[in-house]
């Protein structure tokens, strides 16, 4: 009974892992926090963010606050959580990882680019 009991958490834990994870990218959040959220430019990183601190983040521009003027543009996407998606985000972004290897990730993606653009 005890087995039967954790794996049926751990099989909810992984759908709402993948429920959120595909939020994440159907409302572009990896657009501009990055794939894994581990931030780019002016947008902050979530990536181990503690849970606590994003999900008041998450409830704080629901009400319209923000923290910068970039985070305007956030309102929106927070307001369109309802009260379980945001409290599920909260939980996925501070439990992501990248999952490409740092030196891989380093060779594949330079700063210098190639000049193409």
């Amino acid at each position: 009974m005890k087995k039967l009991f954790i794996f049926t958490a751990i099989l909810c834990f992984s759908h709402a892992n993948n429920e959120m994870e595909a939020l994440y990218l159907q409302n572009g959040c990896n657009g501009c926090h990055g794939m894994y959220g581990e931030g780019m430019g002016a947008s902050p990183r979530l990536q181990g963010v503690r849970e606590e601190v994003l999900l008041r983040r998450l409830k704080d521009l629901q009400k319209g606050k923000t923290r910068s003027a970039f985070g305007t543009i956030m309102v929106s996407f927070a307001k369109a959580l309802d009260q379980n998606q945001t409290i599920e985000m909260a939980k996925y972004l501070s439990n992501l990882e990248t999952k490409v290897d740092d030196e891989r990730y380093e060779i594949e993606y330079t700063p210098a680019g190639d000049g193409g653009s």
